[in-house]
């Protein structure tokens, strides 16, 4: 039961590092180094990330520009509109640090992992879902603090302008310089698939450790009232929903394949938290990262739970036809 409910047991280890966080939270120097090591562990994440980047599954996938541009449009453009929407109905919902988490939620990239592994599994276009999945991450790095800034702004809020002025030389460079190299290293890496999850996963968990403790020196958990946290969970939901239902619709009223649809369903309704963390510590220095990454890994549970749920479904309605062919 707990496999169907948890798909990813690295959910325990995200809930298994706020508790350290908040028990045993690093400030002064400690601090310091902590941010350090995660600002190293970033680079290293997208520098790997560029390494293994499959080129011939991007020349192959690419060619369906459409594909591209509707999965696109539901990351950078529907997203986006469904944030801003929800906080201006109910600006009062959520204390202005989670409704700040809401909109950079709605403005990241989509995941890589999760969005191919459930296509995969649905049966869908897996060659279209790699190379959307990587440009979406690609263009994150240049959209996603553009886009924030944009909504904040529309809000009256703003997002530090040095830590945009950091996503360039932290994330997009690496990501070249690996992709650069790829030819020398991946030969050394590609049988090694476990270095590029513990760097992946090590950099979120170290990012996360450093906001929430910074969180909790600074004492900002005690302006949020516990009820807030349900609130984001259920507004998790909605977006989600809502995502998913205008994915549906695109695909269907734009005339694509059922495996394509379901490379638009998985690729355009899903937010990275292996990019967001970073970025958000990027973006948001100091103790407001802390409920700004809330709602990413609040929403990368939902994610996971309920597109692992679809994916499973669809994959036992397209198996008759698949015996078929």
């Amino acid at each position: 039961m707990l496999a169907r409910l948890f798909p990813d047991r690295f959910i325990f280890w995200m809930l298994g590092t706020l508790a350290l966080a908040s028990l045993l939270p690093v400030s002064g120097a400690a601090a310091a180094a902590v941010d350090a090591l995660t600002l190293t562990a970033i680079f290293t994440l997208f520098f790997l990330h560029g390494v293994r980047l499959p080129r011939e599954a991007m020349v192959k996938g690419i060619a369906d520009w459409r594909l591209h541009v509707a999965i696109l449009a539901a990351t950078y453009a529907l997203f986006p509109l469904i944030g801003l929407a929800l906080s201006a109905a109910f600006p009062g919902l959520l204390a202005p640090e989670l409704w700040t988490g809401i909109l950079f939620l709605c403005a990241l990239p989509s995941t890589v992992q999760s969005s191919i592994a459930f296509t995969s599994m649905a049966r869908g276009n897996v060659a279209c879902a790699v190379a959307a999945a990587a440009g979406s991450n690609l263009l994150g790095v240049f959209l996603t603090p553009a886009l924030i800034a944009l909504m904040l702004q529309a809000g009256g809020a703003q997002v530090s302008l040095g830590g945009v002025g950091k996503i360039v030389p932290l994330l997009f460079l690496p990501f070249l310089l690996g992709h650069s190299l790829r030819g020398f290293i991946f030969p050394l890496i590609k049988d090694r698939p476990g270095l590029t999850t513990l760097v992946d996963k090590g950099t979120i968990l170290l990012a996360v450790y450093g906001a929430f403790s910074a969180a909790m020196v600074e004492g900002i958990w005690t302006r949020i009232p516990p009820g807030q946290i349900a609130l984001v969970i259920g507004l998790c939901l909605l977006i989600l929903a809502l995502v998913i239902g205008g994915t549906v619709a695109i695909g269907r009223l734009g005339g694509f394949s059922r495996e394509s649809r379901a490379a638009i369903l998985f690729c355009g309704s899903v937010k990275s938290l292996a990019s967001g963390v970073p970025m958000a510590r990027i973006l948001f220095p100091g103790p407001a990262a802390g409920l700004v990454i809330l709602p990413v890994m609040v929403f990368h549970t939902v994610q996971l739970i309920v597109c692992a749920w679809i994916a499973g479904r669809m994959a036992a309605q397209n198996e008759p036809s698949a015996r078929a062919a």
